[in-house]
């Protein structure tokens, strides 16, 4: 399977709703501190459905049809190149990363272990929930090199996880049958 192309960083609610919200089967990797959700891909003949164009305009003759704006006959479907992306999301809560600057440190580690791993990952979104505190009597500096270290192993080990089980949800939901 080939790898999205690029990552975005996901900033709508509702693509967190949509990760989290679909519950135990969204899950693909937990470790000591982190779960990973992994929701595929809205089908991209929903998105690149064709939207009708309302009768009257004020700018002159309306075309038949409304064609996405990223869609061109160069680089075709836009829905297409959409589908080669991953959006990545945090979940850091208070509860557990008290200081900013730890939230921040592993904020960056997130985003920088999927940057790692990106070619191997299939597309669609992916949330990183942080579940459990790191030690604050192994950790007590908030942004020290140790906790750096020991988030982005864990986040490595994490990741090499979720790749393999997310393709091998992908592939047994493009076998079931339609309702």
């Amino acid at each position: 399977m080939t790898g999205p192309a690029s990552m975005r960083r996901l900033k709508q609610k509702a693509d967190f709703e949509r990760a989290l919200g679909a519950g135990s089967p969204a899950v693909v990797a937990r470790s000591a501190h982190f779960v990973v959700h992994f929701v595929p891909p809205a089908d991209p003949a929903e998105r690149a459905a064709p939207q009708p164009v309302p009768e009257k305009l004020s700018t002159g003759p309306a075309p038949e049809l409304l064609q996405a704006v990223d869609v061109s006959p160069v680089t075709g479907s836009g829905a297409l190149r959409r589908s080669h992306l991953a959006l990545v999301g945090t979940v850091l809560p208070k509860r557990w990363a008290r200081r900013s600057v730890t939230r921040s440190l592993l904020k960056r580690q997130v985003f920088a272990a999927f940057e790692r791993v990106l070619p191997t990952m299939p597309s669609g979104v992916w949330v990183v929930r942080l579940r459990a505190a790191f030690d604050r009597k192994q950790f007590p500096s908030a942004a020290s090199d140790a906790l750096r270290d020991a988030a982005r192993a864990e986040l490595d080990g994490l990741l090499k996880q979720a790749g393999p089980r997310a393709a091998r949800s992908l592939s047994s939901k493009a076998l079931a049958p339609a309702p």
